[in-house]
């Protein structure tokens, strides 16, 4: 029987589900390590839990895994998948000697400066950068790139705290506001003008043995910055052709020089405006929004027993064709407050129902979501690109999400 650690600081449905493929295997004791035990069919999955404070904490993690190794026995694998917890497992594994990614690849993916560092010299494009430490070495990055640039964490996820600077006022006020220093650096980065697309990858045994790409509309950034747009990721049927290639080729490129051996990634990339691309940022884990559901039904796996067999079994049960286009309507609205209503869902629900695959609609009552994601979403899938870019456009046009 093999002992299969999951960590996650919150039982949340879209980690479960990843939680629930891993314990399906076969051969499999499943233990967890979390802040909140699960409820329900969750709890029951799980043969232990060990409850802790905090998380992301790895020393508490280790204590934990202590505690079920006292029990069990050695564990064979240690998981999550969560960005701010890869490096904390990384050193977990190296701690009880468990395989799988190691601290190095983990805090390769998670620090962005030093990423950009490893892709640009595998001869990878990606934007122009530099950790900023003060005032003085922001103005001499930007007279080098210009205005406007773009600022986050060096270890950010999810777009989580990124944002744009116009000029050196907001750039003064930004640093000031993050109170950055010599200890405390942010990223600065080129601001990259076009199209931005996001590229997923499965590995195993430090092979790309499966991709797959989406489109943003718009980008992340444009999400961010007007929290009141209902945007969409689209997941288009046909990924075969020449505009594609060099797309593909940088996205294995990059898990390469990265060093990744075994799981999902997610990178997220620019066309430019002159047809040039350039590397945004990679992770070392399954993408959110829902790309990863979407993956799956674009290309009908399970993409939840995907991961699950590459980070615990090492296996790839592919080839997956493409047969589908996917995508999704991410529902929000302007101003602030708690929802009040959701407009029009029911009568946008009857026109293009046969169409959803999955949904979730705001919660009314709920406070406004400070996710990008948004409060609610609907997924949307059929043969035809075309019908779907159309369906998605109906939803976000028709659906109204009201606060107060």
């Amino acid at each position: 029987m093999r002992n299969i650690v999951f960590v996650a600081p919150f039982p949340l449905e879209t980690t479960m589900r990843f939680a629930r493929a891993a314990a399906r295997l076969n051969d499999v004791r499943f233990l967890g390590v979390l802040q909140e035990e699960p409820k329900g069919r969750d709890r029951k999955m799980f043969d232990d839990v060990v409850t802790v404070k905090d998380g992301l904490d790895t020393k508490q993690l280790a204590r934990a895994i202590d505690l079920l190794k006292k029990k069990y026995g050695r564990p064979e694998r240690i998981l999550g998948i969560l960005e701010p917890l890869q490096v904390q497992l990384a050193e977990l594994r190296a701690h009880f000697q468990v395989p799988g990614t190691d601290p190095r690849t983990a805090d390769l993916f998670r620090d962005k400066a030093r990423m950009k560092e490893a892709l640009a010299a595998a001869g990878l494009p990606v934007a122009r950068h530099r950790l900023l430490a003060s005032f003085v070495s922001g103005q001499q990055f930007t007279r080098e790139v210009g205005y406007p640039i773009v600022l986050k964490p060096p270890a950010g996820m999810g777009a989580k705290a990124t944002f744009r600077v116009n000029d050196d006022d907001g750039l003064r006020g930004a640093l000031q506001s993050m109170r950055v220093s010599s200890d405390n650096p942010m990223l600065a980065e080129e601001f990259l003008r076009g199209s931005e697309y996001s590229f997923e990858t499965i590995t195993t045994g430090g092979e790309v043995r499966f991709h797959s790409l989406s489109k943003y509309l718009p980008s992340c950034l444009e999400v961010l910055e007007n929290p009141w747009i209902q945007w969409c990721c689209l997941l288009p049927r046909d990924i075969s052709g020449s505009e594609w290639d060099e797309a593909k080729r940088i996205g294995h490129a990059a898990v390469s020089a990265l060093g990744l051996d075994d799981g999902f990634t997610h990178m997220e990339w620019f066309r430019r405006q002159d047809g040039s691309l350039a590397i945004g940022e990679i992770a070392q884990r399954p993408p959110g929004a829902n790309i990863t559901l979407m993956t799956g039904l674009a290309h009908d796996f399970d993409p939840y027993r995907a991961w699950a067999r590459a980070v615990v079994d090492r296996e790839f049960d592919g080839p997956y064709r493409r047969k589908y286009a996917v995508g999704c309507a991410y529902l929000r609205g302007a101003g602030r407050g708690r929802i009040v209503r959701v407009e029009n869902a029911d009568a946008v629900n009857k026109k293009i129902g046969k169409w959803v695959e999955e949904a979730k609609l705001p919660t009314v009552g709920a406070p406004k979501s400070d996710s990008y994601e948004g409060d609610g979403f609907a997924v949307i899938r059929d043969k035809d690109t075309k019908v779907v870019e159309d369906v998605l456009k109906y939803v976000i046009e028709n659906v109204r999400v009201v606060y107060a």
